[in-house]
């Protein structure tokens, strides 16, 4: 029997000395594709005492960071969903404060502290900011993995420096790390952390081994007999079973899916005819068909035979239609939009008549200026469109770009992307050996066994761009050599106006920074590139000399070796004079 996720949770919390608990807590242990996507979720916060709403505060950061949390799309990684929600969260305590009369005196506003653990796949995850703390608990002490955001005047005297709510913008402490089966943690405001020790939750798991509430609720009132006056909420979470490493995610299951036959015409299949042939290759094979129930053309596409025992390969065949059904954009390709049960595995894409942008450059091999753009701003679009999603396509390249008779750009063939969200339900489960698409597209940090990201992405548009107003790539093939940093230092960039010298030299300098083999020296983002092809600014309009060895290599050598030839030449002159 496959593992699964499994945990144990207790919580209590105990009112302080005065009327109101300001502390606030929760969690969320969901099941079916919401454990997968999302995991287990733990919350707690704590308002501040000289505030007469904190307990408003703590209850509205716990509750919409537990419902909001859940809604937020399955491609985010939870750094960026728990820190997308914590930000709405705080902008709405702020306003709250300065709609109030907290807006003269902060310290009676809507402010609190939050933590929160979030337990996906087989990883955990903590967001944190103030000063409630979550610890680790081992067998003679309690590791605490949060910082205290405390700004301290003296020995007796400090002051939140950090809370939900006391500014327009927070900023939240993250980290993440993998979790092991039989693990302990515990998430814990002040009245309850100041006053207990490892020990004491020994102790209190002993007595009640498989009622952590009632471990948790004793812990708090051992807090207020040791002279806890605050309120005191403790939240304690056993990590009992986790999923194999090597199982697939939940979301991308083919059990039960078997191998399609081999496609003709007229033939039915899956509640479609089958129309014709498309394209057979020894990735994928591709036919036109007509859903039955709708009359809509699709294009259907089944496994290589000659991969069908490649896994990895046929959980990608899941992978693509999963993200065509989260991007909505006119930029990226559509799938089937049926939920109709099926028996095989196949992707069912839309039918795009028109054609790839490879052939479009074979038409056009010396395009104007304006219709490259055309093309590229549009496929920026598709691409910004995943990133927006945490996804990176991968395989950028002219084959699978479409573009259809009515000039709309269209990126296609997703079975490559990488999803953050998914990747991050256990590292293993989507990772592969090979680099990701094609070299000749490939940005140099992924060959040198780095990660992808947005300006890996950037790299790929840019070599494109250079190759439509070219008909050349930007390193020749030398950039799908790099193997080594030497090799990376090592690459040279050829200038577009060698190729195109009508062209504005700024063009070129555009390209050559989106192009650069340092990631960090490229245009941070797809549309401040897009923005630099249309309305440069001063600093790629500075005319600089190109060096020689960059304008003309060969005459670079050449006229080093001589110069070179003439000083040996020189030095033994001046010996046989001296001799």
């Amino acid at each position: 029997m496959s593992k699964t996720l499994r945990v144990t949770l207790g919580q209590a919390s105990l009112a302080g000395t005065h009327a109101t608990n300001q502390d606030f807590h929760g969690a969320l242990l969901p099941r079916g594709h919401q454990l997968a996507s999302k995991g287990i979720a733990l919350a707690l916060a704590d308002g501040i005492s000289s505030s007469q709403v904190s307990q408003l505060a703590s209850q509205t950061a716990v509750r919409s960071f537990l419902e909001d949390y859940y809604a937020t799309s399955e491609a985010w990684s939870v750094r960026r969903a728990a820190e997308r929600v914590l930000s709405a969260t705080n902008a709405w305590l702020h306003a709250q404060t300065m709609g109030s009369d907290g807006r003269f005196e902060k310290d009676r506003g809507y402010v609190c502290t939050f933590s929160a653990l979030i337990l996906k796949g087989r990883d955990l995850h903590l967001i944190h900011v103030g000063d409630s703390r979550i610890y680790r608990l081992h067998p003679q002490a309690l590791e605490q993995l949060t910082e205290d955001h405390r700004v301290r005047l003296s020995s007796t005297e400090s002051y939140l420096g950090r809370a939900l709510g006391a500014g327009p913008y927070v900023e939240i402490d993250y980290r993440g790390w993998e979790a092991e089966a039989g693990e302990i943690y515990l998430l814990a405001t002040d009245g309850a952390y100041g006053h207990l020790h490892a020990e004491d939750i020994h102790a209190a798991l002993r007595q009640h081994p498989a009622d952590l509430d009632a471990a948790a609720s004793d812990l708090v009132s051992l807090a207020r007999r040791r002279g806890s006056d605050d309120d005191a909420t403790l939240q304690v979470l056993r990590i009992d079973e986790l999923p194999a490493s090597d199982a697939p995610h939940p979301q991308l299951r083919r059990e039960g899916l078997t191998l399609p036959p081999a496609l003709a015409p007229r033939m039915e299949f899956e509640g479609f005819t089958i129309l014709r042939e498309m394209q057979v290759s020894a990735r994928s094979h591709l036919h036109l068909a007509v859903d039955n129930s709708s009359g809509q053309q699709y294009v259907i596409k089944t496994p290589s035979v000659d991969l069908s025992q490649d896994a990895d390969y046929l959980d990608r065949f899941v992978l693509e239609e999963w993200i065509a059904r989260r991007i909505d954009s006119p930029h990226v390709i559509k799938t089937w939009p049926s939920d109709r049960p099926r028996t095989h595995l196949f992707v069912a894409m839309e039918f795009i008549d028109g054609q790839t942008l490879a052939q479009w450059m074979r038409d056009n091999p010396h395009p104007g200026l304006d219709s490259a753009r055309s093309i590229i701003e549009q496929l920026a679009q598709g691409l910004q469109a995943l990133h927006r999603r945490e996804m990176l396509h991968q395989d950028l390249r002219p084959e699978n770009v479409m573009i259809d008779h009515q000039g709309t750009v269209k990126l296609i063939d997703l079975a490559t992307a990488h999803v953050e969200g998914l990747a991050e339900y256990h590292r293993d489960a989507l990772v592969s050996a090979a680099v990701p698409g094609t070299l000749q597209y490939t940005a140099p940090e992924y060959l040198l066994g780095e990660g992808g990201s947005p300006r890996s992405e950037l790299f790929a548009l840019a070599a494109i761009t250079y190759q439509m107003l070219s008909g050349q790539l930007p390193y020749g093939l030398n950039a799908a050599r790099v193997r080594t940093p030497q090799d990376l230092r090592s690459l040279r960039y050829v200038p577009l106006r060698h190729h195109r010298p009508d062209l504005p030299a700024w063009v070129d300098a555009v390209l050559a920074k989106a192009l650069h083999p340092n990631p960090a020296k490229r245009q941070e983002v797809i549309s401040e590139f897009i923005h630099d092809l249309k309305a440069p600014g001063a600093q790629f309009h500075q005319q600089r000399t190109t060096p020689l060895i960059e304008r003309n290599p060969v005459l670079f050598w050449k006229c080093s070796t001589a110069l070179l030839t003439l000083a040996v030449l020189t030095l033994l002159a001046l010996r046989i004079l001296e001799h």
